[in-house]
């Protein structure tokens, strides 16, 4: 482990003795159980231990708070999606439902592809989900976005890009 590797876990360990129970109880509050306060509390700590770049906060609760805030938007947006994924799931009929496994890796994706999503402004969002899921054309989102065609095309191909680069992470 180089020098500045073990100064990040040294870091780590100090705001994890002394602070875990205090983030953890917060994310109790938050969710509302303990087992899923118990999971974020570790991945916070274990986000921070992939760290490379020494942790420079002046005040250490409003730091864990603002990434474990965070993570609790993204375990909220998870649950919804595996919720409209199990409704999904049980509106199919029986020789149709894809095997465990491949609903994992579908669940999984989807999760990935909201993140995407979220990283762009909305009418890129729109613009995507339009043609994916509604079949609009670039020259029907233009139109209904009120944008150029050239604009249609651009915002659909970014969001498409980033999925496609998502294969080859």
């Amino acid at each position: 482990m180089e020098a500045a590797e073990f100064a990040v876990h040294k870091e780590v360990e100090t705001l994890y003795s002394s602070h875990h129970g205090w983030l953890q109880g917060r994310l109790r509050r938050a969710l509302g159980n303990s087992a899923d306060a118990a999971d974020l509390a570790h991945d916070v700590f274990a986000r921070l231990l992939a760290r490379r770049q020494p942790i420079r906060a002046a005040e250490p609760r409003a730091f864990l708070s603002t990434m474990a805030r965070r993570m609790v938007i993204d375990h909220w947006r998870r649950r919804e999606l595996e919720k409209a994924w199990l409704d999904t799931l049980a509106a199919m009929p029986g020789p149709q439902t894809p095997s465990v496994e491949s609903q994992q890796i579908i669940l999984e994706t989807l999760a990935a592809i909201d993140k995407i999503l979220d990283a762009f402004p909305p009418a890129v969002r729109s613009a995507f989900l339009w043609n994916q899921l509604e079949g609009l054309s670039c020259p029907e989102i233009a139109k209904r976005l009120d944008i150029s065609l050239t604009t249609a095309e651009r915002y659909v191909a970014k969001v498409l890009r980033a999925c496609y680069a998502l294969r080859f992470e």
